[in-house]
């Protein structure tokens, strides 16, 4: 390949599988395959069929991590991560996830239905409470969530990719505040049949797509 020059009408570009995968987002293998699809070698429904799943996502935010490293310090933010996860994956893990991964302050897991995603968001909130009750600091965490569900591709660090995952982590990442659980419209009507749970539609603002924020049912 020739060297990218401003007069050029087209850039260097780089079809090399292996250093592309260097970068540590696909694999060697999804590289291939996505120059497949693009020499037409390989169709989109032969793409689907190797990677699309379905899944509940769950994307968890930790709050306040910027404020704290600012004026806690660095070591003492990342111990408010470290407590976080000590109490996040127990959960997680006894609710089925599939998949778990932390990247700084925000952690995705992966399950195969939505039930149990939203189980182990409401009992996280919970537990939540109670490690910062029992070891009060002055900026205590709390964790934002969002779960979406739906036809993924199973590809990335996080094996899912596509657009419930991206509405899963605009919510938990940026919607959410701390202590919500909000859920998208998929979501929310894959457990619709329960009785346990209170659902109600956020004002969308500047989204573009509807959101759900729910709770437990208080029993009298």
């Amino acid at each position: 390949m020739q060297p990218y020059r401003d007069n050029d009408s087209s850039p260097e570009l780089v079809d090399d599988p292996g250093l592309l995968a260097s970068l540590q987002g696909w694999s060697e293998e999804v590289y291939v395959d996505f120059l497949a699809l693009q020499n037409e070698t390989m169709t989109e429904d032969e793409f689907r069929q190797k990677y699309e799943v379905t899944r509940a996502i769950l994307d968890l935010d930790i709050t306040g991590f910027t404020e704290s490293c600012m004026h806690e310090g660095q070591i003492a933010s990342l111990l408010r991560i470290f407590d976080t996860q000590k109490v996040v994956v127990p959960i997680l893990q006894r609710h089925g996830a599939q998949l778990m991964r932390a990247f700084a302050d925000d952690l995705v897991a992966l399950f195969r239905n939505v039930d149990n995603a939203v189980d182990a968001a409401l009992e996280i909130h919970e537990q939540i409470d109670a490690f910062n009750h029992a070891h009060p600091r002055e900026r205590p965490p709390q964790c934002c969530i969002g779960i979406g569900y739906g036809a993924v591709f199973a590809i990335g660090p996080n094996l899912a990719q596509g657009d419930e995952m991206n509405r899963a982590s605009k919510l938990g990442e940026d919607t959410a505040r701390g202590g919500e659980t909000l859920l998208t419209e998929n979501a929310i009507q894959a457990i619709g049949h329960r009785h346990d749970i209170e659902a109600e539609l956020q004002q969308v603002d500047d989204l573009l797509f509807p959101y759900y924020r729910v709770t437990r049912v208080e029993n009298d």
